[in-house]
């Protein structure tokens, strides 16, 4: 197991990860930098799912977005509040998903009990669900999701991770990104991390998980570790501004922006270094009275910075 340390204000370190990244070419045309959708939002959780749209539109060419139960209102209110790209219907959903590079899942959506046991469920079922309990439908769609588009590229985050069943990841064709917090990471899996625990022993068990089912971990702790079960990396970094509610969904949407184009590991550990590194800059012209806003509007600067 290799196990590499990154600061984020060591930008030799950075540069080597930086240069495997594939970014935007001058020769490129329009769709060719990358496609993402965007499925998140609840009726509780309005903004997380934005945050993550708003991010990725800085880094692929097309966004496509969806959220919540559709009526007029709610989609006229999205399409206000995100312009920089398409907001799409629900009924929609399939087409996009066959369409889009990768599909990131999760921010804002309900987590709660599952109420209900339903067995082979059409997908307007599922959308049908929603009127009744919003955390069913989190369950139900997404194992939907990942049982019937399995050589999609995915970013599991929030609401997904503390709903789905970890079973689900090993039918996938394309390894996944996740991105959960310790919390989450317990939830999903049963593994309790602590602060007491040695960082080698909580670097093998991640590890461990990473490499049983398939997939790519960005675990978010103060320093993030990230793997796929082989090769480990650790990132340092960032400050206390960085707890507030909306910067994991920040994280997932960057991180899904990558992947469009660029191996899932490098994806992750950029995508984790450029954020700290936001906060960073941030932390020296504000403190830790940075907003959401803030990081997605110094999250370009600073990848310009390290390029």
């Amino acid at each position: 197991m290799r196990i590499n340390l990154i600061k984020s204000s060591d930008k030799n370190a950075i540069l080597p990860i930086l240069q495997k990244v594939v970014l935007s070419q001058a020769n490129s045309h329009k769709g060719q930098n990358g496609k993402l959708l965007v499925v998140g939002g609840s009726s509780l959780f309005h903004s997380a799912s934005i945050w993550a749209a708003e991010i990725a539109s800085h880094f692929v060419d097309m966004v496509h977005y969806c959220s919540t139960i559709e009526n007029g209102g709610v989609m006229l209110s999205l399409k206000k509040k995100f312009q920089n790209g398409i907001v799409i219907q629900q009924k929609d959903l399939p087409v996009y998903i066959e369409e889009d590079d990768v599909v990131l899942v999760g921010p804002g959506m309900m987590r709660g009990d599952v109420k209900s046991v339903f067995h082979n469920l059409d997908f307007l079922q599922i959308l049908n669900m929603q009127k009744n309990s919003e955390s069913d439908f989190t369950y139900y769609f997404t194992e939907y999701l990942l049982s019937h588009f399995l050589n999609k590229k995915y970013v599991l985050d929030a609401g997904v991770l503390q709903m789905m069943d970890k079973k689900w990841l090993l039918q996938l064709k394309e390894k996944p990104i996740l991105t959960p917090h310790i919390k989450e990471f317990n939830t999903l899996f049963g593994v309790d991390l602590t602060v007491n625990q040695k960082e080698s022993e909580i670097i093998a068990a991640i590890s461990s998980i990473a490499k049983q089912y398939n997939c790519i971990l960005l675990v978010k702790m103060i320093d993030d570790v990230i793997t796929d079960g082989n090769d480990v990396y650790i990132t340092k970094g960032g400050n206390s501004g960085l707890t507030k509610g909306g910067t994991g969904d920040i994280l997932a949407g960057l991180t899904a922006s990558f992947y469009s184009h660029t191996d899932p590991l490098i994806s992750a550990v950029i995508s984790s270094i450029i954020l700290k590194g936001a906060a960073d800059n941030l932390y020296n012209q504000k403190g830790t009275w940075y907003n959401n806003d803030d990081l997605i509007d110094m999250i370009p600067r600073v990848l310009n910075q390290i390029r």
